[in-house]
């Protein structure tokens, strides 16, 4: 990576890490004035390159993957901002698929240090300041930037993208977006600016999107009316249309169909070659770690960091797939999430249970969890941590079952670290 400061700091990563972690009171705290301050402090702009903004409750992180891909097919630069990690912090910024290392978040972090005065960051929001400084020094074609929390005030949003995208709006965050759909869509359509262009992956997108991209009259493609996905022929693969292209026999991916329904609609209005023979290419090479990851093991294992009511159905439609004898789902959550409406749809898929406390500030433990599916009939045990329920479901689940990893990122993450 190109420098941009010499390094007199004597803290390594970790530690400044550990550093941003306590220099503000909160975790989250919405609001785009503190960023917007420094961000001016350190002259950030994005003149450079053409910046994709993904909003989304899920699915943002599968199509900004697809997007990359599709780009560096064209032997084109790009870099992707995404978060949370889910074994190591670099994760966060790739730079033509390649993480970037230590040195250059180091020399971010201290030029932010050096220019915030007295402004108290929050760890997102300085961690995506050093993302935007270092994406500034290497001047990729493209970047993407995948919205962490909403879009009108996240950080990410000091940034006025050239597309701006919104994959789905259901229910997630309801203490920071809003308890229905309505409220959160507009939380999420926050992202739009005037006269750009925005795609819409949402099959069933809120009035309160529609209303703001027509409020600021955007160029806006709507699944439904601009693109479409076409199943009616799934023994030969699926289809995709717009008013430009139709592609009849794509292969089954490894990530939601949908979100690349929604990935090719942004390639298409950046110009990118999206012939139906790269498609193919691209579909069959795309899989994103956590997200329906399958590993290898004594049995089928599946990881996925889904963690709310729409990401739960997607697993409900997944795991019949894979045709196992039984299935068992680790899982530990954090307790603000919508634990009821994320465990009740897979009753029915799941023949056993392993629910695993997470010791972290915001994790639920493991009875919370065992409580909002009471009326199971199934096996449910509870443990003190992910490894030990992981352990035990490798114990039990034959050779033709399935193990199901998921709820958290942070669940997701200690059982790849456990595996590693």
């Amino acid at each position: 990576m190109k420098e941009t400061v010499q390094s007199h700091s004597s803290r390594n990563l970790d530690e400044w890490l550990s550093y941003l972690e306590s220099i503000h009171s909160t975790e989250i705290d919405m609001g785009l004035e503190r960023i917007s301050k420094v961000a001016e402090n350190l002259a950030i702009e994005f003149e450079f390159t053409q910046v994709i903004t993904v909003a989304g409750t899920n699915g943002k992180g599968t199509t900004c993957a697809f997007l990359e891909n599709a780009i560096l097919a064209e032997d084109r630069s790009v870099a992707v901002y995404s978060s949370p990690h889910i074994e190591k912090f670099n994760e966060r910024l790739r730079i033509n698929k390649q993480d970037v290392d230590d040195k250059a978040f180091i020399l971010a972090f201290e030029n932010i240090e050096q220019s915030r005065g007295d402004i108290s960051l929050t760890y997102y929001e300085y961690t995506t300041l050093a993302a935007l400084l270092i994406i500034m020094v290497e001047k990729p074609d493209f970047a993407i930037l995948e919205v962490g929390l909403g879009g009108r005030l996240d950080a990410t949003n000091i940034i006025d993208a050239d597309i701006a995208v919104i994959t789905t709006v259901d229910l997630d965050h309801q203490a920071f977006l809003g308890d229905n759909r309505e409220s959160i869509g507009f939380e999420k359509a926050g992202i739009m600016r005037a006269g750009q262009r925005v795609v819409i992956g949402d099959k069933h997108p809120p009035q309160s999107v529609l209303a703001h991209a027509k409020q600021l009259n955007t160029q806006v493609y709507i699944r439904g009316v601009d693109f479409n996905v076409d199943l009616n022929e799934l023994a030969h693969g699926w289809g995709w249309q717009s008013h430009n292209y139709t592609f009849n026999r794509l292969p089954q991916p490894f990530i939601p169909r949908d979100n690349i329904a929604t990935a090719i609609m942004v390639l298409e209005l950046l110009g990118i070659n999206v012939d139906e023979t790269k498609l193919v290419s691209l579909i069959i090479s795309t899989k994103v770690a956590g997200r329906t990851e399958l590993i290898a093991g004594h049995c089928k294992i599946m990881l996925d960091v889904g963690h709310n009511p729409l990401a739960a159905r997607y697993l409900v439609e997944q795991i019949p797939l894979l045709s196992a004898t039984k299935v068992h789902a680790v899982v530990a959550m954090l307790a603000d999430k919508d634990i009821f409406n994320t465990l009740n749809p897979l009753l029915a898929a799941v023949d056993c249970w392993y629910m695993a406390s997470l010791d972290i500030p915001r994790g639920a433990n493991a009875e919370q969890l065992k409580s909002h599916i009471s009326n199971s009939t199934n096996q449910i045990l509870t443990f003190d941590n992910v490894i030990d329920a992981y352990k035990m479901a490798l114990s039990q689940a034959k050779e033709s079952d399935l193990i199901l990893v998921f709820g958290s990122f942070f669940t997701v993450a200690q059982v790849k670290g456990f595996l590693n």
